[in-house]
């Protein structure tokens, strides 16, 4: 694929950009330049050189893609401070915008293996949003920004959302190590358990205004009233 046809694949998808000469500047396409050949160094075994083009590409472009990383064609990084992780896939006519991460789930075995997401064709991830672990976007898929995906994503479908909620990590100590912050595992129903305990609240409550009830003498307020 040539380099005019990539920059065009860009313009069209980026309103504001009124030249190719315009795009080939943008700090995702040097970044996505750079990581073509980190890749090729990293694919080479040659992982030294591979993370120097890596830290220097960072340092220019506010974007970290793991010289591991496999990209397709038509990939479009609009502006910067993403992160994509070594084991990540995405494949053609991607676009993502600021400040997503593509992240990983922490191998306690020490063993590597695929720890990142695989992004199918043409999925377009909005800024922000955070996508861990190694699930698969299906094709054409669209992520709404801040949306926090842990879990498979069908063709076709949109993810949006960022909830915070308590849910019941079962961790071996309490220094296990938790990447992201965020459960990757499957951890019940948290929705569910968060609805027990409003039930238990709710009845402690009910008990506690009951006894209030009890405590109070009859026509305790009937001298107040009548004074």
């Amino acid at each position: 694929m040539s380099l005019t046809a990539y920059l065009d694949s860009v313009k069209a998808r980026d309103p504001a950009a009124r030249s190719r000469w315009e795009v080939l500047f943008y700090p995702g396409v040097i970044a996505l330049g750079l990581h073509r050949l980190a890749h090729w160094l990293y694919g080479g075994k040659l992982f030294f050189l591979a993370r120097m083009v890596n830290h220097f590409a960072r340092a220019i472009t506010q974007v970290d893609i793991h010289p591991g990383a496999k990209i397709g064609r038509n990939f479009f990084l609009d502006h910067g401070f993403s992160v994509i992780g070594e084991t990540s896939e995405i494949g053609d006519n991607v676009t993502i915008y600021q400040c997503v991460t593509l992240g990983g789930t922490n191998p306690f075995d020490g063993e590597g293996g695929k720890r990142h997401p695989t992004i199918a064709d043409g999925v377009v991830i909005g800024s922000g949003a955070q996508i861990l672990g190694p699930i698969t976007v299906g094709a054409d898929a669209r992520i709404g920004a801040g949306a926090v995906v842990t879990k498979d994503v069908p063709e076709g479908a949109t993810m949006v959302g960022r909830v915070a909620r308590a849910v019941p990590v079962e961790a071996e100590g309490k220094r296990k190590f938790l990447p992201y912050g965020t459960p990757c595992d499957e951890l019940g129903d948290p929705v569910l358990q968060r609805l027990c305990e409003l039930e238990q609240e709710i009845k402690a409550l009910r008990a506690k205004v009951g006894e209030e009830a009890d405590d109070e003498a009859p026509g305790e307020h009937v001298g107040d009233i009548r004074a």
